[in-house]
């Protein structure tokens, strides 16, 4: 099993390491610190070694950020965690925080009136710590760079990892990475970049095509890089990670330093130097202007193209998400036929996992699989534990989130279930998610729209009963990289142009405290629509549906559905019939068809 159950949430030390960062505090002359979920790379997963704020607090989720001060210690966190956080801090020692609807330098101005607040220059990016110098401007409150006191006072903190960093097939990637060094370096000429630094893993394992082991559940190497001008690359990794094999694969062009070297490194550069301040650590930034050498902000060169997939790397997750299905139909025949309320959450968990691995293709899941039922379901993040695990009920809905790490592609797919009958408030909410997700589905857009502009065509269904769920609608995903990937997302927030070639996912919810929780998910490729006669005007995008898998029908209200709804329902449950029936047999071939009949 890739996934454990254990209890990772120490809630009953929370109180007592706060005292002591308070204690590393005053010794230090602060009279606050800040503890974020970051590591120095900034991504949302972090290895064990760097997860300091579950470390500290006790909240676990993928999102979220500290403030420790004299008195108070705010736990900031959005819509997703705000029971979570409730269950897993001491609410006597840590107070959780609504976040963005409050902001960071707003609740400090409160709190503290005045003082020094520390942080570790490696675990922010540059924007964030000036966004929030910006805002604290005038109140009399300072931040100030400093040794990370959480690793201070941890003493049996994990070592860093040391995966070995392999090389990933062009098959696979598509590209030769000296032809993406060289087109992307190109650009930095044109632009009259000389270097640009590059902090992202899966942006340095995308660019070299080489993957890693270091962060659970993504496959890539904690390193750093730079690109230079002229398409070679410095890349910074532990001597533990390289190897022979590593270094024939790279190649002339790549010289392979140890992390070690990465500020002499900064320091010899000849600028303009471009820095992604939405990634870079500030740590990045103050060496470069420690030596005087002039930056320049701009975008990580790999982000977008490595979002706009090649045609090796959209054929490849084609087929990882076909071999999946053929897996979660497995599932989902066994979980049909199976006596439903004497299963619990782990032991679905655990079958999936094992119907994954029967493909002898997995490498490892996704992430945690999450599988809520009844009011755990109502938690969009929920890991089950042991503590936590729950016996089916009747009537529960259990939302199911899962995914596969597969050499070829990366997969992530939400269906909610049901145990015995629903009622009917649940199948109203659980058709209007649908609706939602058929509308992305199906929705034909001027090329040149962001993610910020669809958003809305999930959550109308649900606006019109005065419902709504508080995350985006969908995120990118890699190639066998990272399961949530930017810059595309469908959201309130995301302006990048979704562009040919991205791949996200399309996943409305909606989620009732206490109760039950719904969602439904697909994975989709941006793509050029098909022409319409009569209608040349306009250069228009669509959606590829890549996941197919049948989604419950007996949870459908269809007297709320359109024509057109179910129509494109049925068309879907035939195509999943097409393309999977030929993998499967016994069994899960029957219930496949049973599944994928027309309602």
């Amino acid at each position: 099993m890739f996934q454990s159950f254990e209890t990772t949430s120490e809630t009953d030390k929370g109180a007592a390491r706060l005292a002591d960062l308070r204690k590393a505090m005053a010794t230090e002359g602060l009279d606050g610190f800040f503890i974020p979920r970051s590591d120095a790379h900034q991504g949302e997963y972090v290895a064990d070694h760097d997860a300091r704020l579950a470390w500290l607090t006790g909240f676990t989720g993928s999102a979220g950020f500290c403030i420790a001060l004299a008195g108070i210690a705010g736990v900031f966190v959005d819509g997703r965690y705000r029971v979570q956080v409730k269950e897993q801090v001491d609410l006597a020692a840590y107070t959780p925080v609504a976040w963005p609807e409050t902001r960071p330098a707003d609740w400090l101005k409160t709190q503290l009136g005045q003082g020094r607040i520390g942080f570790d220059p490696w675990l922010h990016s540059v924007s964030e710590i000036e966004g929030l110098t910006k805002a604290l401007h005038g109140s009399g409150i300072t931040l100030v760079p400093t040794a990370n006191l959480v690793d201070r006072i941890w003493a049996d903190q994990p070592a860093p990892p040391m995966g070995t960093i392999t090389p990933y097939p062009i098959d696979f990637a598509g590209e030769a990475h000296g032809d993406k060094r060289a087109r992307l370096a190109a650009q930095l000429a044109e632009a009259g970049h000389r270097a640009a630094v590059i902090t992202l893993p899966d942006s340095i394992a995308w660019l070299l095509n080489i993957r890693g082991s270091d962060i659970p559940r993504n496959p890539v190497p904690h390193c750093f890089a730079v690109l230079h001008d002229d398409a070679s690359v410095d890349l910074l990794a532990a001597a533990d990670k390289v190897d022979t094999a590593l270094r024939d694969h790279l190649g002339l062009g790549v010289r392979v330093l140890s992390v070690e070297d990465f500020g002499p490194l900064l320091q010899r550069l000849h600028g303009p130097v471009r820095i992604d301040a939405n990634s870079c650590p500030v740590w990045v930034e103050m060496e470069l202007n420690a030596a005087e050498v002039a930056t320049v902000r701009g975008t990580d060169p790999c982000i977008l193209p490595k979002a706009c997939k090649s045609e090796a790397e959209i054929a490849g997750t084609r087929e990882a998400h076909l071999r999946d299905a053929a897996a979660m139909c497995r599932l989902l025949a066994w979980f049909d036929a199976a006596g439903k309320t004497t299963l619990t959450e782990i032991e679905i968990v655990t079958a999936l996992e094992g119907y994954r691995a029967e493909t002898n293709s997995l490498l490892d899941i996704s992430f945690d699989t999450i599988c809520g039922a009844g009011p755990n379901g109502a938690l969009p993040h929920y890991r089950v534990s042991h503590a936590s695990n729950r016996g089916l009920n009747e009537g529960d809905l259990i939302v199911l989130d899962s995914g596969g790490q597969y050499f070829d592609g990366t997969t992530d797919i939400t269906r909610t279930l049901v145990v015995g009958e629903a009622g009917a408030e649940e199948k109203a909410c659980y058709t209007r998610v649908l609706q939602g997700m058929i509308a992305i589905s199906r929705l034909r857009f001027p090329r040149g729209l962001a993610g910020m502009h669809l958003d809305a065509f999930a959550r109308r269904p649900l606006w019109e009963a005065g419902l709504d769920f508080d995350h985006g609608t969908g995120h990118g995903v890699g190639t066998y990289l990272c399961v949530h990937e930017g810059p595309q997302r469908l959201s309130r927030i995301s302006d990048t142009p979704l562009q040919a070639g991205m791949i996200l996912s399309n996943e409305p919810g909606y989620y009732r405290e206490g109760a039950f929780g719904i969602r439904i998910e697909n994975l989709i490729v941006v793509q050029p629509a098909a022409a319409l006669p009569g209608a040349d005007d306009r250069e228009m995008m669509a959606f590829e549906t890549i996941t197919w898998v049948p989604i419950e029908t007996r949870l459908i209200d269809v007297s709320l559905m359109t024509q057109a709804e179910r129509d494109w329902l049925n068309a879907y449950h035939a195509e999943v019939r097409n393309k999977v029936a030929p993998r499967l047999d016994g069994a899960a071939a029957m219930w496949l068809s049973r599944a994928t009949e027309p309602i």
